[in-house]
């Protein structure tokens, strides 16, 4: 389920394309059809569903997936409503997050690439959503990178992001040895290899590896 959101000033920046529903719903579709692939979930190949934090149905979906949230109004309903779904056991996927800085050669403004406001304006979302939860930076050695796939590497290609991708969390008590409530792929877009798997445009080792991931966070999610 892929969370919808109110875009802030600037986030139309894609064709015109509120911040949240990029690649929406290619790269959901191609991911859930990688998961009838290696998996008996069933999932909906061609419907994908969209939420609201604060809609009354979200509770039916364990895993809610949620990207360029830098350019997230996020209402104080929506931060009361994501602390519950947390809390109660949901588990975020949080993608396609950038540092603030241009995005690409092409000028900002609908049809092209713009700036994105950064880590610290999710940061300071986050704490409405949960006060007292701090990011942690997350390694191999965790349960996640081994729920399916056996990730061997962090150093995820990317698809046009330049740099190293980063890898944060969000435990339950602020404690490692318990329940990952979140995990925030930063600095990279895994997404952007689902959605284009179809096209050639990036090598299948890559894309593989951009797939084994997503399968993870969900086999986690649906467990944990």
């Amino acid at each position: 389920m892929r969370v919808k959101y109110e875009s802030a000033p600037g986030g139309y920046w894609y064709g015109g394309w509120p911040a949240w529903g990029h690649g929406y719903p290619l790269a959901e579709s191609n991911l859930m059809k990688i998961m009838n692939e290696v998996s008996f979930l069933g999932p909906h190949t061609d419907e994908i569903n969209t939420l609201t934090f604060d809609d009354p149905g979200i509770g039916k979906y364990p895993v809610a997936y949620v990207i360029e949230v830098d350019w997230w109004a996020m209402t104080d309903r929506e931060a009361e409503a994501m602390r519950a779904y947390i809390q109660k056991g949901g588990f975020v996927i949080v993608d396609d997050f950038k540092p603030r800085r241009f995005r690409g050669g092409f000028g900002g403004g609908p049809g092209g690439y713009g700036y994105g406001t950064g880590w610290e304006v999710f940061e300071a979302n986050m704490k409405r959503v949960m006060p007292t939860a701090k990011f942690m930076d997350m390694d191999l050695a965790h349960p996640i990178f081994h729920s399916f796939f056996e990730i061997k590497s962090l150093d995820i290609p990317q698809a046009y992001v330049a740099g190293q991708a980063i890898f944060r969390g969000i435990f339950e008590d602020n404690d490692p040895s318990k329940r990952l409530q979140m995990i925030v792929n930063y600095n990279t877009d895994v997404s952007q290899f689902w959605e284009w798997s179809g096209l050639g445009l990036r090598p299948i080792d890559d894309t593989n590896e951009a797939y084994k991931l997503g399968v993870n966070y969900l086999m986690y999610g649906m467990t944990h």
